[in-house]
């Protein structure tokens, strides 16, 4: 069983900067490096949606198209952790994130902006973005 915690959210003002990260936490050491890792995020009264995505060895990832440019997704490996550093965040940007992981043997991130494809997820943090 893999749980993953992340921690970072808060108030910000828009134009300002957040850095969330993703851990993987419990009884038996799991590594996220064999796992995709994906953002996903749920603003008030809308459904979840994808944010970004890292492959296991952290060098493909992918974003939303609304996001490109302002985040960032970034593994470290020593720290056992995901982060995503979001910056010029906008009031949109407001919503509860979450982590998500994903076992996987390949270098891949092909199908993983679908929330379906991951079988572990995290509480979630929560982002405010005040105008």
């Amino acid at each position: 069983q893999v749980q993953l915690v992340e921690s970072g959210g808060g108030v910000v003002q828009a134009g300002g900067s957040l850095r969330l990260s993703c851990t993987a936490s419990g009884r038996t050491f799991t590594t996220l490096s064999n796992y995709v890792v994906g953002w996903f995020r749920q603003a008030p009264g809308e459904e979840r949606e994808f944010g970004a995505v890292i492959s296991r060895s952290g060098d493909i990832t992918d974003y939303r198209d609304s996001v490109k440019g302002r985040f960032t997704i970034s593994r470290d490996v020593a720290m056992n952790t995901v982060y995503l550093q979001m910056n010029s965040l906008k009031p949109e940007d407001t919503a509860v994130y979450y982590c998500a992981a994903a076992y996987v043997v390949e270098d891949s991130i092909v199908g993983f902006t679908m929330s379906r494809k991951y079988a572990y997820w995290g509480q979630g943090t929560r982002v405010i973005v005040s105008s």
